[in-house]
């Protein structure tokens, strides 16, 4: 489990992974070599497992996005997976319990190009698609800290 030290570097660089060593230096009261080593370590572990950009689909022309539940009909659920990671436009899917198997969220440059991705999926699966209106919690750590609870008297 990572120290609160750890956990200090990793919200640093939740809010911005190009975060210098410098930078996280000054904001741990470590130094930069220390830093550097804490994030060797926590990349080992496998706490630590990318450094990424945020970019905004709609910067190009992905004016839709829609989270769509999938149903793939008996003996089609493998190919129904194998489908969706073919399809470029589905940025994330989960497979899931329940009624649906697979649960996915899709960005699309209009209502068209939805019908023709759903449409590929037709065939092997039933699918109930709901539009994205905003998004009120982009994705997040849950709380990194455990915080011990005790009952009120």
């Amino acid at each position: 489990m990572p120290d609160e030290t750890d956990q200090i570097l990793i919200a640093a660089l939740m809010e911005d992974s190009r975060r210098s060593l410098k930078a996280l230096a000054q904001i741990s009261g470590l130094s930069s070599p220390s830093v550097a080593e804490r994030l060797r370590r926590l990349e080992e572990r496998g706490v630590l497992t990318a450094y990424t950009v945020t970019v905004d689909p709609k910067s190009f022309g992905y004016q839709l996005q829609a989270i769509v539940r999938i149903r793939p009909m008996p003996g089609r659920m493998h190919a129904i997976e194998r489908l969706i990671q073919a399809i470029p436009e589905f940025t994330e899917c989960d497979k899931v319990t329940g009624e649906d198997c697979f649960v996915a969220r899709l960005n699309v440059r209009s209502m068209e190009q939805l019908d023709a991705i759903l449409d590929k999926l037709s065939d092997q699966a039933e699918t109930n698609t709901s539009i994205v209106k905003t998004t009120p919690v982009k994705r997040r750590l849950p709380p990194l800290k455990h915080y011990a609870t005790t009952p009120e008297k």
